[in-house]
């Protein structure tokens, strides 16, 4: 039996100045799938993941979770997005803040205001945080650190630890190896593809190619089109080089 859906986006147009940032985009997204979304720049890769973690509503689609239309209440969306994490190439990382009130910053969409606030003026849940941070190699000593004095891969493990006090059960992230050096994007991305204790699904947008290995599908797009959508095992290199002709990776 197929694991059940999490995510649909069904035939979903963006406006863009002059051009269309996204055409009648349809994808489906299933529990514990790795999916590669690969294109060269300005393919609208960014804006899909941005529809996908409902921070851009479409000018016309629909985007499903679990089989349900978006929520309309505040609430409900809320209960949402928490099942939904994003990686963001810049990190988004609070620089004042310590890597224990960053990391905790997963948990707000299940805390509420009162216990995020209080986030801010005491260390909860640090045995948790030090878990995560053991997982990614990372000393618990940093925990009372402040951001602005890690290293730039501490950063990208520490905002990887607050997906994983997230525990969301979709893991969107966009071009987040982009700017590191192959070791440091080697290991961040064997972070990704990690099931850990429940699978996860993965949806994130490269610009390279030869990092495919471990990934289910790939999803080419091009123009704010989709060229193709395949299992990995099924890609043919033809496709690829058609997908980039012409365009800077």
């Amino acid at each position: 039996m197929p694991a059940p859906c999490l995510l649909e986006l069904e035939d979903i147009h963006v406006r863009g100045r002059g051009t269309p940032r996204l055409q009648a985009v349809s994808l489906r997204l299933r529990a514990g799938e790795r999916v590669a979304l690969l294109g060269p720049s300005g393919a609208g890769k960014s804006t899909l993941l941005a529809v996908a973690n409902g921070l851009l509503v479409p000018d016309r689609g629909r985007v499903l979770w679990q089989g349900e239309p978006r929520a309309r209440s505040a609430r409900a969306r809320r209960r949402q997005q928490a099942r939904i994490g994003t990686l963001w190439q810049d990190l988004r990382l609070i620089e004042e803040l310590s890597v224990q009130q960053n990391l905790n910053a997963g948990r707000l969409g299940q805390w509420g205001w009162p216990r995020a606030v209080l986030n801010l003026l005491l260390p909860l849940e640090s045995e948790a945080c030090a878990r995560v941070l053991r997982r990614l190699d990372l000393d618990p000593a940093l925990l009372d650190q402040p951001v602005a004095a890690l290293s730039g891969g501490q950063r990208q493990r520490v905002a990887l630890g607050r997906l994983l006090r997230q525990e969301p059960a979709l893991l969107l992230a966009d071009e987040p190896l982009a700017s590191l050096d192959p070791r440091l994007a080697g290991e961040l991305l064997a972070l990704l593809l990690e099931e850990g204790d429940s699978p996860r699904a993965l949806l994130l947008s490269l610009h390279r190619p030869d990092l495919l290995g471990g990934f289910d599908r790939v999803v080419g797009l091009r123009a704010g089109r989709v060229q193709f959508d395949r299992p990995l095992a099924a890609l043919d290199p033809g496709l690829l080089a058609e997908l980039y002709a012409g365009a800077a990776a």
